[in-house]
């Protein structure tokens, strides 16, 4: 991941993320309940080992967003996982969803770099022992109306960035989310997860890693258990994002 990344705060960026916002939608029908999901992105090896025991101790399963040319690179979140991480959450059956290989920012990026960028991660994921991917996390959470057209046609959800609860009539090609990150990240989670209580709403939680000293990306291990332990309590329906785009597919 780059991190001297910068969002393009031009007015043709804030035009380009209006447009695509409107336009290339698809529907989600109501949740029965309400849902929530864990998802993790670019995938350090914590979200990959503590992470995935905090999950998988409870009987849960999370949504791990690999982007293949990052794969074992150090970074500020600690390292990359490797094709023997993907082989593992694979085999216990989370789900490996796709980034894009070279974590490109999908709306600055032209259609034909994106689509074939996201098809090289495609099937760098296959190779490394993963189903094909059936959900796709937007890098940045950045994209434009031609990409986001284009991959409605290879994927049943698009996740990007903005904070919200998917509800009847959202767009899955777009869906909100709301990440366990920053300072204020731990507190926006619980404050959305409140919301969400008994309501027909899917919330999304995402994260990068996960360390008793995280990253400015990540969250602690007491953080992601209380809020998956809440949850569970509560009554949500904890389900990886690809069983959550089959359940709301119009």
């Amino acid at each position: 991941m780059d991190d001297i990344y910068e969002a393009d705060r031009s007015l043709k960026g804030k035009l380009r993320r209006r447009i695509a916002r409107i336009r290339a939608r698809r529907a989600a029908k109501a949740p029965a309940g309400p849902m929530i999901s864990f998802a993790f992105d670019d995938v350090p090896v914590s979200a990959a080992t503590l992470g995935a025991e905090i999950l998988e101790s409870r009987g849960l399963k999370g949504s791990y967003y690999v982007a293949a040319g990052m794969a074992g690179v150090d970074s500020p979140m600690g390292r990359f996982i490797d094709e023997l991480d993907v082989k593992r959450l694979a085999e216990a059956g989370h789900e490996i969803g796709c980034h894009t290989y070279s974590h490109l920012d999908c709306g600055r990026a032209g259609v034909s770099l994106v689509l074939d960028d996201v098809e090289r991660n495609r099937a760098a994921l296959t190779a490394l022992g993963a189903p094909a991917p059936i959900t796709f996390a937007y890098p940045y959470g950045e994209v434009e109306e031609r990409a986001k057209r284009a991959l409605s046609e290879r994927f049943a959800l698009m996740r990007a960035l903005h904070h919200g609860m998917v509800t009847e009539g959202s767009d899955l090609n777009q869906t909100p989310c709301v990440g366990i990150e920053g300072p204020n990240g731990e507190a926006a989670a619980w404050r959305w997860l409140n919301r969400a209580k008994g309501r027909p709403a899917w919330l999304i939680l995402y994260t990068h890693d996960v360390a008793e000293t995280p990253s400015p990306w990540g969250c602690t291990p007491a953080a992601l258990a209380g809020l998956a332990d809440t949850a569970i309590a509560e009554g949500f329906e904890v389900v990886t994002l690809a069983e959550g785009a089959r359940k709301l597919q119009s």
